[in-house]
């Protein structure tokens, strides 16, 4: 279970200074949020700081994983990075085509697990990313090459492409590689698993 450590002061530099010094972090240590409570009769104003650490959700992960591990009967290692706010998880196995999954569908549903569980305990989004074998950076890079090439097709025929089905990461690379291009652009439509890209010629 995920500790949320609350400190109470007069202001919230104060709130936040006590948090620091009792938990003897950063603040970049920390998942921090704030809550201004108005003073009613005989209670003056007050400031709650409510503060999580990121080593905590570390270990919540590789106990939730180690869980998982004993469940499916499959020695699973992990190593977790925190990079721009994001937690890159990397499991470490000797079955990784049971952890990754017919296209990386196991790998997908153990992340969306542990963000629904944390987001559970401390109502956080927690951004992340679990990959296995680099499964999902070959993947990513291997949709590049097909977008820079689909692009280049785009752009000499003028003719729009749909692309397959893809989740919003991968959609997400998608527009962000056709921003590049000044006369293309993008549009996701579609629900669910059908929702996909199309890109579209839009002149000079």
């Amino acid at each position: 279970m995920l500790n949320i450590n609350e400190f109470e002061a007069k202001t919230k530099e104060e709130a936040l200074e006590k948090c620091l010094n009792e938990l003897n972090c950063k603040q970049e240590d920390l998942f921090l949020r704030s809550e201004f409570i108005e003073g009613k009769l005989f209670k003056g104003s007050k400031y709650i700081v409510y503060a999580l650490k990121k080593e905590d959700i570390k270990n919540y992960i590789k106990k939730y994983i180690a869980d998982f591990s004993n469940m499916i009967h499959v020695p699973i290692d992990c190593e977790i990075l925190i990079k721009d706010e994001i937690f890159q998880v990397t499991l470490v196995s000797d079955q990784n085509a049971i952890l990754i999954g017919k296209e990386g569908r196991t790998l997908n549903a153990l992340q969306l697990l542990i963000k629904q569980a944390v987001k559970k305990e401390t109502q956080l989004n927690l951004k992340l990313n679990i990959d296995a074998s680099n499964y999902k950076l070959k993947k990513l890079k291997a949709i590049e090459r097909q977008i820079k090439y689909i692009a280049k097709e785009v752009q000499s025929s003028k003719i729009d492409v749909s692309l397959d089905p893809m989740n919003s990461y991968e959609r997400r690379l998608v527009h962000t590689l056709i921003d590049e291009y000044k006369n293309l652009t993008t549009e996701s439509i579609g629900e669910g698993k059908d929702r996909h890209v199309i890109i579209k010629y839009v002149g000079e």
